[in-house]
């Protein structure tokens, strides 16, 4: 396994993994016309723009083996003054699900944090329906600061919680020395 900064070539495979995520985990969560037939092409775009032109506080992890693209996580650092750095998306392939790479992916992701936004407390928010999703975020210590309303892609109108830690070193304690499973 192989983990690296996503370049501007990697846009397409990480809009398919995260629209096949949004697909699979998201379903009754978001419109269904939207999965079935937007999501694709509307995270085409997003990634596309993202990795066209970054912004200094973007960081993008791929994690690989062979070729296969098993999981992604995008923050941007210091991203909000009150909670800090955001982190946007972390999507690991469902074959790959429960086996450590999203753990792998964050561990990884402390290292740049604490090296470039150290002094900045991290967040993600959550749809509150991804039950499996909100038992990772609290296995890993993400302290629930609040529940809003998200005025999702495809017009709906979706419950999500917050997740916080006070530092990139709150969230290395509880992701490192993970062992990734075969």
């Amino acid at each position: 396994m192989e983990i690296r900064v996503a370049e501007y070539k990697d846009y397409e495979r990480i809009a398919q993994l995260h629209a096949d995520s949004w697909k699979k985990y998201y379903r009754g969560i978001l419109a269904d016309e939207y999965l079935d037939n937007d999501v694709l092409d509307d995270r085409s775009v997003i990634w596309q723009t993202r990795l066209i032109n970054p912004p200094f506080n973007q960081h993008v992890l791929l994690l690989e083996e062979g070729g296969l693209l098993i999981g992604f996580v995008c923050a941007f650092g210091n991203h909000s003054f009150d909670r800090g750095t955001f982190i946007d998306a972390l999507h690991v392939d469902s074959n790959f699900r429960g086996r450590g790479a999203g753990k792998r992916l964050l561990a990884e992701l402390t290292d740049w944090l604490q090296h470039y936004f150290n002094d900045s407390g991290l967040y993600l928010e959550v749809m509150s329906a991804n039950t499996q999703a909100v038992d990772f975020y609290q296995s890993i210590g993400g302290k629930e600061e609040l529940e809003q309303v998200w005025n999702a892609p495809c017009g709906s109108q979706v419950n999500e919680k917050v997740y916080s830690w006070a530092s990139p070193s709150d969230l290395a304690v509880k992701t490192k020395q993970v062992e990734f499973s075969e």
